[in-house]
């Protein structure tokens, strides 16, 4: 492979050195954003000799490489100016990836709050359960401390919010999340209830309650990275330890109290007003739409767009009807879709990987559903958003809402209990409705079998044949196929074939005798070769590359030599699933030739040692 050569076709097809905004990568791709996004051309990229794939996700362009991204990832930084501070925005302001950079802030800034918000929002419907039953009084110190639990992540949601909108935008958390308090400090409160005008240093502030907000702190972080930048730069070398963050405070806290603040608080009313508009005049129509849009939303990567809104409504209101009642409807009509698949199918492998992905669909977690079943059968697909609509349209129409942010399907259910007792009647209505609504369509008009597919066999009893490459398990957990990663990449076996394995203990050994050929310093990928030259490639969790090495521990090198059973890596499983990230880890075999044939155990489950695959060359014995 000529890395220089790929590396100089990327460059040129992206519209040059100047155009890359951001350049990172992970085990497999580099990841890109750019200043004009315009000038990216795709399909040039994606038929690079040596480009597996291009991928958009999440705000970034991705593009699959393979086990050499870090090669080609360091010829492409060499050629990158020095960085002074952030590019300027495109020319072309609408084709310069607006929505998809706001979707990717609000993505980022949300991910590591969604543990909070979710643990207190099922706090809440638990306290709702218990009130209804009688178990307990709304005015009994014990629920009233509990409801002080449930309400601290959303009361302050705005330091939550700094510290994902601090990654985002590169800059101190601590002084983030510093701001924030500033923000809900009990003595604006105090100024507020005084009644009388404050002013700061001759400018009159319009005090406003930050309590649960989300666009004012987003806002000011975005500030607050350009004032780090200047404090940076102005700071003397040998005062900067206590001159910088003065600065930066000094300077942010005043802006975001006059003018970001406000004008955030305003922005988040004017959007809050519409959304309330919409619902008076048509209460059908959002619920509606999410309830049918939700799986293009996934695939493109918008679905965060209304999370926002619909935080702040929890946050200000104790409800939401904006994203709720139509993800409930779209979750388990792409749930119900996937179990009716599983049922009308022969096909043993298809009927496997519908049956638990349908499951765990009709439970919230939609993704193993679309990805490895809804969007091979457009048709099936078209028939969950149908579903998916009609039932929205009833949640509208009923005036449904939910009390709590939880990841919503038939365990969620709890969520929808509140003052009003037909609320949770209409969302069991709206489930029923989104059932039978798809699973008849797609039964009766959308499905069509299709025939077994001979992609692995069985691995019998091995014996020990000259020229196979024998791997064992290197993790301890539940197997399960490429199909079900919620990764393009993966799942459609544009790396190569494998399986993937979901861990039950936080351990990776080595599958084999060999050696180490690529290992990032996020220590959550590593890629070894045998000594039969097979090349091996286990990624640990989805995304996780944004850990940054957090929660993974090891001291692996590249070119250390292994012997099968070594630990490489051990990782904290807890806390990687609480910081949201999916740690299903695909194990592939980047070089397979086409005349190799790879065998696949039939266990649904594996410990450490176990025979997991075995790739034969054509022709040997077995």
């Amino acid at each position: 492979m000529n890395y220089n050569e790929i590396a100089e076709k990327i460059l040129r097809h992206v519209g040059g050195a100047e155009n890359i905004r951001t350049l990172t990568h992970c085990a497999t791709r580099l990841r890109m954003e750019f200043n004009d996004r315009a000038k990216v051309q795709d399909e040039a990229v994606s038929v690079i000799p040596g480009v597996i794939s291009v991928v958009e996700k999440g705000g970034q362009f991705q593009v699959v490489i393979g086990n050499e991204v870090q090669q080609v990832f360091r010829l492409l930084n060499k050629a990158l100016p020095e960085k002074k501070g952030r590019s300027e925005e495109g020319k072309d302001g609408k084709r310069n990836g607006v929505v998809a950079r706001v979707i990717s802030v609000i993505s980022t800034t949300f991910t590591p709050v969604i543990p909070a918000i979710t643990g207190a929002g099922m706090i809440k419907a638990l306290l709702a359960i218990l009130k209804l039953t009688g178990l307990i009084s709304a005015t009994s110190p014990t629920y009233q401390l509990l409801n002080v639990i449930a309400d601290a992540a959303f009361f302050f949601l705005p330091v939550l919010l700094a510290y994902g909108a601090s990654m985002k935008f590169e800059c101190n958390p601590i002084l983030a999340m510093t701001i924030a308090g500033v923000l809900l400090h009990p003595g604006i409160g105090q100024m507020m209830a005084a009644g009388k005008p404050v002013d700061f240093m001759g400018i009159t502030v319009l005090l406003s309650d930050y309590a649960g907000s989300v666009l004012p702190i987003i806002l000011t972080v975005w500030l607050m990275s350009w004032v780090e930048r200047f404090a940076e730069k102005v700071s003397p070398s040998i005062i900067k330890f206590f001159i910088k963050p003065m600065l930066i405070l000094l300077i942010t806290a005043p802006l975001a109290l006059v003018v970001v603040g406000p004008a955030g608080i305003l922005l988040n009313d004017l959007v809050a007003a519409g959304a309330a508009s919409i619902d008076r005049h048509a209460s059908w129509l959002i619920p509606m739409l999410m309830g049918t849009l939700q799986p293009f939303l996934i695939i493109t990567g918008t679905a965060w767009a209304m999370t926002p809104i619909a935080t702040g409504q929890l946050s200000k209101n104790g409800f939401e009807m904006i994203n709720g009642p139509g993800m409930l409807a779209s979750n388990i009509a792409m749930g119900a879709a996937t179990l009716c698949v599983a049922m009308k199918t022969k096909n043993s492998n298809l009927r496997q990987l519908a049956s638990s992905s349908g499951f765990t669909a009709l439970l919230g977690i939609t993704e193993p559903a679309l990805y490895g079943v809804l969007l091979k059968f457009r048709r099936v697909l078209i028939a969950a958003m149908i579903g998916g609509g009609c039932a929205g349209m009833y949640a509208g129409l009923s005036g449904l809402v939910r009390y709590a942010f939880v990841s919503l399907g038939l365990a969620a259910l709890p969520a929808f209990i509140g003052e009003d007792p037909m609320n949770i009647v209409h969302a069991l209505i709206t489930c029923a409705i989104s059932i039978v609504v798809t699973f008849t369509l797609t039964w009766m008009f959308a499905f069509e079998d299709v025939a077994e597919e001979n992609t692995a066999s069985e691995m019998p009893a091995l014996k020990n044949v000259p020229g196979d490459s024998v791997i064992v398990s290197p993790l301890k957990g539940d197997v399960v196929t490429l199909s079900q990663v919620n990764d393009d990449v993966f799942s459609g076996g544009l790396l190569g074939k494998g399986i993937a394995i979901r861990p039950q203990e936080g351990i990776l050994k080595a599958p084999f005798d060999g050696k180490v050929m690529m290992f990032l310093p996020s220590c959550h990928a590593v890629g070894l070769q045998d000594e039969k030259g097979m090349e091996l490639l286990i990624h640990i969790g989805i995304d996780t590359v944004n850990l940054n090495g957090q929660h993974f521990t090891s001291s692996l090198k590249v070119g250390d030599d292994v012997k099968a059973g070594d630990t490489l890596i051990e990782f904290d499983i807890a806390a990687i699933e609480r910081a949201g990230y999916d740690l299903i880890t695909p194990i592939v075999v980047v070089n397979g030739e086409d005349d190799a044939t790879l065998r696949i155990t039939s266990a649904t489950s594996v410990t450490f040692g176990d025979e997991l695959m075995v790739q034969t060359q054509t022709g040997s014995a077995s």
